[in-house]
């Protein structure tokens, strides 16, 4: 790992850092808040299209109540870089900034769009190890991110302790930057769109064995062609999960520095 930047904030770091990922076999940025003292755990933070490693660490807020709860963050990019692949750059919610947290099998990008495997295996290992951190994960993450947050949460219940996000794209494979992404990455078999869907993870029996928290704002303008929350609600059976609606709040980090303070403190209870 190379340190890129580094910033004393709150007593601790702020920091940018780089490593080659064998999981994208590209170079990969990830940024950090790491506390003045060991950290107690570790929340791995995923951001949302057009997002790189730096919106969440610098919008959020987030350094204050991390080192009140003695608790780091990663925050990894949201995509490989430096590829040109068919389309990768034609729009916002496709390729460069919108990998969707899934392992590509099509042509091109199952060499590189790993996000899947970038998070859950090799993100994950190296914080495991250099902190020695065993089990005491939590993760979240707004948007793209958040449908990533429950898609990893409820498959990998035995690595994440806790579960949160901010206005998740709750079922992808009905929503149109799902549709779009799911069929340039996994191709036509929707067999594997359900294996990255939190609505078909749900609806299959996945559960999380701790009470998963969603923020959602009544004004986010992707509320209902895009996010669709009341299908995750109608799908989630025994999962316990404390969704709350807040009321005048859109899709922005405005909304997300409202609510941080809390998700932290949720996600302490269990890393603590």
């Amino acid at each position: 790992m190379k340190v890129l930047k580094s910033y004393r904030s709150f007593g601790g770091h702020t920091e940018f850092l780089e490593h080659h990922s064998w999981a994208t076999q590209t170079t990969m940025k990830f940024s950090w808040f790491l506390p003045s003292t060991p950290p107690k755990g570790c929340l791995i933070w995923l951001s949302g299209l057009t997002c790189t490693d730096e919106n969440f660490i610098m919008k959020a807020g987030a350094q204050r109540y991390l080192e009140e709860h003695q608790l780091m963050v990663v925050c990894p990019d949201t995509s490989p870089r430096g590829l040109h692949l068919p389309h990768e750059h034609d729009a916002d919610d496709f390729g460069s900034g919108a990998g969707f947290y899934v392992d590509a099998v099509t042509e091109g990008y199952r060499d590189h769009y790993r996000m899947y495997s970038y998070v859950s295996s090799e993100l994950y290992g190296l914080i495991q190890n250099k902190f020695e951190l065993g089990d005491r994960f939590a993760i979240s993450g707004h948007s793209m991110g958040g449908h990533g947050a429950l898609v990893l949460g409820l498959k990998e219940p035995a690595k994440f302790r806790s579960v949160s996000a901010f206005s998740p794209i709750a079922h992808p494979t009905d929503s149109p930057w799902g549709e779009k992404a799911f069929a340039g990455y996994l191709g036509d078999d929707k067999t594997l769109w359900a294996a990255y869907d939190a609505t078909a993870l749900l609806a299959l029996g996945k559960r999380h064995p701790k009470e998963i928290l969603i923020d959602q704002g009544t004004k986010d303008i992707f509320l209902t062609k895009q996010l669709k929350p009341e299908h995750l609600l109608a799908a989630k059976g025994t999962q316990a999960v404390d969704f709350r609606f807040q009321d005048g709040y859109d899709h922005s980090y405005y909304f997300i520095a409202s609510f941080i303070e809390e998700h932290i403190a949720f996600h302490a209870q269990h890393l603590s």
